[in-house]
């Protein structure tokens, strides 16, 4: 059976350990011959890599451990590139949402202002990664689970449209997992067959069933009609506080549109104002410094541990299940799998009233050339409406990265949802301007 090369982008990231971990928890499905670590970030890539190289000695020893700081030395003989970059690190995310509460509206990750923020500093690092895979392994495909995925997405469509990337996102993996939980499916959500169609972090379900045929939907819907995705809450007790708040919103998400089932994020765009009054009352506290307390210092602590005792045996490395997804997606192209998965695609028609160059996500069967999409048909005006406003916002903001545009990118806060007027979005773009100095190209 065929062994991969996978070289990890984001090697110091506090999600690599987790993957990791999943990688070896799935080797009798993906066989694995090397694994590299890259990161920009020498000093904190080593503390992650010096653990993960006890851990792969002692649990993997044949698989070649190694990482570098040297693109040459990392993209040189593999097969994947497995892409996790924050540019910015987590202080630049705290920018990116306290900012434009200055100005009434939230700050968020990858949606809104802060999306925007985050995705100015993505697209030149993402772009390079790609080149270096192409110039040191041409025949190797990126696999890339980069945020903010719709802007990377459309940056790398109009920037190298030729190259082998597939953008996947987790967010639709971790919903279906819950509900599979409410229908106590044995095999989660491997056991159904959806249809789902939207942008990144913007979509929504239309149908689900079992292998047999059986619609899903009525149970999946009353569940969620009551508590949103909020689903044997005694077994979720380390999600924290904010991700509960999120799955449980998602009840007065799916009351706009009964005949479908939401993504979790849709709660940013159509309650800005619900989003906003939870985040004032911590305006010096946000979900990055929840994160840099909690995650960020426990995987560190844990790596330390590790190395300091020259054992991985009781490490508190936990494997990142739900990103198995990657795994799938892996082991589909490289064993002509002809998996079923939701992917971030050109659009060309699959929708057949919406834009045909969108990145759009929906249902593709994977295979050893890549990804074959499948048809969604004619989509109902509401999404319509909402995804062309959204997929305007992120055309903008590549354009304005590509041209160096000021102007486009105010217009790009302006279009977004969740930003009340011009005026302030051209308040909230000259102060993300002035933080990002350092990570964006100069707007004119």
């Amino acid at each position: 059976m065929k062994k991969s090369s996978v070289v990890i982008a984001g090697g110091g990231s506090t999600f690599t350990p987790g993957i990791v971990m999943m990688l070896l928890e799935h080797l009798k499905r993906f066989p694995i011959r090397q694994i590299k670590f890259y990161d920009n970030d020498a000093v904190r890539q080593e503390k992650i890599a010096e653990a993960c190289a006890i851990l792969l000695r002692e649990r993997a020893p044949e698989i070649d451990f190694s990482y570098t700081t040297d693109p040459k030395e990392a993209f040189s003989d593999i097969d994947f590139v497995m892409a996790h970059i924050r540019v910015g690190k987590y202080a630049m995310r705290e920018q990116d949402e306290k900012i434009p509460m200055r100005y009434g509206v939230f700050g968020q990750e990858t949606c809104g202002p802060g999306g925007i923020a985050y995705g100015m500093r993505s697209i030149g690092p993402i772009i390079e990664i790609i080149d270096f895979m192409e110039r040191y392994s041409p025949n190797a495909w990126m696999l890339n689970y980069s945020n903010p995925a719709a802007i990377v997405a459309e940056a790398t469509r109009r920037i190298r449209p030729n190259s082998k990337i597939i953008n996947i996102c987790d967010m639709p993996v971790g919903i279906e997992e819950r509900m599979a939980e409410i229908l106590k499916l044995p095999n989660g959500r491997k056991d159904m067959e959806v249809r789902y169609y939207g942008l990144n972090h913007f979509g929504w379900w239309t149908d689900i069933r079992d292998k047999q045929g059986n619609d899903l939907m009525p149970k999946i819907k009353e569940h969620v009609a009551k508590h949103g995705y909020i689903v044997n809450p005694e077994k979720h007790v380390e999600t924290e506080v904010s991700w509960n708040d999120t799955f449980a919103k998602a009840r007065d998400v799916y009351a706009i549109d009964p005949d479908t089932l939401p993504n979790t994020y849709l709660k940013y765009y159509f309650f800005p104002d619900y989003v906003f009054a939870h985040d004032s009352q911590h305006p010096e506290h946000t979900r990055a410094n929840e994160v840099m307390e909690h995650r960020e210092k426990n995987v560190f602590t844990a790596a330390r541990a590790v190395v300091d005792k020259n054992t991985a045996k009781d490490c508190d490395f936990h494997s990142d299940e739900h990103a198995s997804y990657i795994v799938d997606l892996a082991e589909a192209i490289t064993f002509n799998k002809k998996t079923r998965m939701l992917l971030i695609v050109k659009n060309e028609g699959s929708i057949v009233n919406f834009d045909p160059t969108a990145m759009v996500e929906i249902p593709c069967v994977v295979g050893a050339n890549g990804y074959e999409k499948t048809c969604v048909g004619k989509i109902p005006q509401f999404q319509k409406g909402l995804m062309e406003q959204q997929v305007s916002v992120e055309k903008l903001v590549v354009e304005a990265w590509i041209s160096g545009s000021y102007q486009k990118l105010w217009q790009a806060i302006s279009l977004s949802k969740t930003v009340p007027s011009v005026t302030i979005a051209k308040k909230i773009l000259d102060d993300l301007i002035e933080a990002n100095k350092d990570y964006w190209p100069i707007l004119k």
